[in-house]
């Protein structure tokens, strides 16, 4: 997690900044070389997000490989629970004791599992090794984020963690693609061997380039609690998925799997309730707004994944498509999300008023659990593509919003915890509803199996539970029994999002009794990586504060900035005037010539203003030396950065700085550092030059 504070007091980049006596600060990545480690950061997110979508499209084949149908919802939950567990863990320690080195180590681990996952002989290793995938997955997706504030600067900020979410956005398209890929051309196998030549690069690139300074806190780390929380997910989640199919639910292994799921429950609310540092704090409880976006989360979660999971299935054995063009069927349900996540937040982030989409985000989300119930083995493709967008529409509608919301109920000392707690409900929803989507789907398959081959002649040596085993082995069976045993796989899959109906008509219900607050500016910019992302990434309120900052101002037109702090100063001058008086302020001194070289502003524009204050005494050079601000320059500087912080605070809403001391610090620094222009020649990819603010100079 990074230290905005801190890192403002680096350069842009990350780059040296000298210090108040003009010694050079610490060492950093330049401008020049910062899209080196930024685009390693970027391989190692796409390989965590990836992983939470590619295998879908692979688990038919895995299951006619390997066999346990039964198990097979453990191959995405495996994975799930252990990212989710291990998120706050990597980036506390991260925190504690340098993320370079823990960033290094979650890629190995991830490396290392994914190895073992394309080794693996049967379901039991092949679940195991998903773990050891998802331990790694947690550390890449919360240091890569966290990583980013080290290097870059928060004025731009918002440009590179846009990146970061796209990530996510562009893996929920790929990776069904890739996967269906993968299994046409090569193997299921290559869905994780793929990970190795990826990780390799990103790890030989961060291990060459990332030797930016790194911001260390000291933390009481919760492991009880995470422990705890991650044991009881296990036990709910083993008894809903073995529950009527490995052991019948009365007997006394899902039975002892429910009580010690509740013991354990007790546990971990006595545990953070004196927890220093909890986890999940449960004061967050308190709040109304907290509770309901919670079991809100946990059904968008539920029904997003559990569908994700299963589609391929119906796709690839009832419909008998390949798996490329069952990724490919998909789209329409992954674009629909995308389109009215990403929408619904712009919505928000326009008008203020947000409690209209979770409301229609759950309706719509029922009636696409509806349509998808009605699927047959003798459905149109464009009657499954209308059915999968309408699902889809309905889950982004409500899954941006809900981030918003959380953050907007909360005070500002929990505003982070609050931020990650909501994604972790709909991670563990995730874990629930493919456990439970493939518990009804195995337990109701084995009974139609039964019944439709109950008195036929049967090849030998061949037996029911073959089919479950290796779908491939249908079309060994007599061309008359074919047709009835697609329709229950059919029938067995449709018949999960039935069920899965009352679940989101609840969510719906509960959406009612959302009250709508003013909303704070300050939240209402989006943040992809929480609206397509499960992991519940945990930053502190000063790291939520500080990226949303950052992301509005990289939106503001440069011009009409300056001519506004200019204004609010009371001085008397042009922009690129009050621009150059802040270049001096915050980097010392300034040579127009050499910003005219670099193309920051136009040379003529820096002509007048250097004209203009000199002319005014506001700065000064003499015997060839850079231009320095004079004593009044330098109180109209402060003027200017006085006025930056006070439209800074106004963004704040009803989070009064005056009650949080790092709150008032962090805007005095940022108010400095978001006017400022790198020193080092800037990348002119990265940086919009300010004079072109909405297409005019200063």
């Amino acid at each position: 997690m990074t230290d905005p504070i801190a890192a403002s007091e680096r350069g842009p980049g990350g780059g040296s900044v000298p210090g108040p006596g003009g010694e050079p600060g610490p060492p950093g990545v330049t401008a020049g070389n910062l899209w080196v480690p930024i685009g390693a950061l970027l391989l190692a997110m796409l390989l965590a997000a990836l992983d939470q979508t590619i295998v879908s499209t692979a688990l038919p084949t895995i299951v006619s490989d390997l066999g346990g149908l039964e198990h097979l919802s453990w191959v995405v939950t495996a994975y799930m629970l252990a990212s989710t567990a291990a998120t706050p863990l990597w980036g506390k320690l991260g925190d504690m004791y340098g993320r370079k080195v823990f960033f290094q180590a979650s890629i190995v681990i991830f490396l290392l599992g994914s190895v073992l996952c394309g080794i693996a002989q049967n379901m039991g290793e092949l679940i195991a090794f998903r773990a050891v995938q998802g331990l790694g997955g947690g550390g890449l997706i919360v240091l890569s984020q966290a990583i980013v504030g080290d290097l870059v600067a928060p004025r731009d900020r918002g440009k590179y963690q846009g990146l970061f979410g796209a990530v996510f956005g562009v893996t929920s398209v790929l990776g069904p693609l890739l996967g269906g890929l993968f299994v046409d051309n090569l193997s299921w196998r290559w869905v994780f061997y793929i990970n190795l030549p990826i990780g390799v690069v990103a790890l030989v690139v961060i291990a060459a380039v990332l030797h930016g300074v790194e911001v260390r806190r000291s933390h009481r780390i919760d492991y009880l609690g995470t422990v705890l929380i991650a044991a009881v997910a296990t036990c709910l989640v083993l008894m809903t998925s073995l529950g009527g199919t490995t052991w019948e639910w009365s007997s006394w292994q899902i039975v002892g799997l429910g009580v010690l799921g509740l013991v354990l429950l007790v546990a971990f609310v006595l545990v953070e309730r004196s927890a220093e540092e909890p986890v999940l704090p449960l004061r967050l409880f308190r709040s109304r707004t907290f509770s309901l976006v919670a079991v809100i989360s946990f059904v968008v979660g539920f029904a997003m994944f559990g569908a994700l999971t299963y589609l391929p299935t119906f796709l690839q054995v009832v419909m008998k498509v390949s798996p490329t063009m069952s990724g490919i069927h998909m789209l329409p349900m992954v674009i629909g999300m995308l389109v009215t996540s990403i929408g619904s937040g712009q919505i928000v982030a326009r008008t203020g008023h947000y409690r209209i989409f979770p409301i229609a985000g759950t309706a719509v989300t029922v009636v696409g659990l509806l349509l998808l119930s009605l699927l047959d083995e003798h459905s149109s493709t464009f009657t499954m593509s209308c059915y999968f967008l309408v699902f889809g529409l309905g889950l982004g509608l409500v899954m941006q919003v809900l981030v918003l919301i959380v953050q907007n109920s909360v005070g500002y000392e929990d505003l982070g915890v609050a931020t990650a707690g909501a994604t972790f409900f709909r991670s563990i929803g995730a874990s629930f509803g493919v456990s439970v989507f493939g518990t009804i789907f195995a337990s109701g398959l084995n009974d139609r199996l039964n019944d439709v081959l109950a008195g036929v002649p049967l090849p030998p040596g061949f037996s029911p539970g073959a089919i479950t085993s290796d779908p491939r082995v249908i079309d060994r069976l007599p061309a008359g029994i074919q047709g009835e045993i697609y329709h229950a796989y059919a029938e067995s899959i449709t018949r999960v999002f039935l069920y899965a109906v009352p679940v989101a008509v609840v969510a719906f219900v509960l959406s009612l009794f959302l009250r709508e607050q003013k909303l704070r500016t300050t939240v209402t910019a989006p943040d992809l990586s929480e609206s397509i992302g499960l992991n519940p990434v945990e930053r502190s309120s000063l790291d939520e504060i500080s990226r949303a900052l950052s992301v509005l101002t990289t939106r503001e037109a440069r011009r009409d900035l300056f001519k506004r702090i200019t204004a609010a100063a009371g001085l008397d001058l042009k922009p690129a005037s009050s621009w150059l008086l802040l270049q001096m302020h915050h980097h010392g001194s300034v040579e127009p010539a050499e910003l005219a070289e670099r193309r920051i502003v136009p040379f003529a524009v820096i002509e007048e203003a250097v004209r203009e204050v000199e002319g005014r005494g506001l700065a000064s050079r003499t015997g060839g030396l850079p231009l320095r601000l004079t004593e009044p320059g330098e109180a109209a500087a402060v003027q200017l950065v006085a006025a930056r912080r006070a439209q800074l605070a106004e963004l704040l809403g009803d989070w009064d700085e005056k009650q949080f001391d790092d709150l008032a610090e962090l805007l005095t620094r940022l108010a400095s550092t978001l006017c400022a222009d790198r020193r080092d020649r800037p990348d002119p990819v990265v940086h919009e030059p300010p004079y072109q603010g909405e297409g005019r100079s200063f």
